[in-house]
């Protein structure tokens, strides 16, 4: 993976990070249908889990090699 996409992944999960944020309050805080609730909240984890697994992947894949 070339540095530019690993830069490209880097913003991808720190904005999953922010929206998966979001729909943990909104599934929390302001919906009161249970389906919509446990939806929101999926969907939360799962780009949260996604966010961590890209993470790791960018720490430990080491430096890009440049100059």
């Amino acid at each position: 993976m070339s540095p530019l996409d690993k830069m490209w992944l880097s913003f991808y999960a720190m904005g999953f990070m922010f929206v998966s944020m979001g729909l943990i309050y909104f599934s929390r805080h302001k919906l009161k249908n249970r389906l919509l609730k446990f939806l929101f909240a999926l969907v939360a984890y799962a780009l949260l889990l996604f966010c961590f697994l890209a993470m790791i992947y960018l720490v430990f894949s080491g430096p890009s090699g440049g100059a």
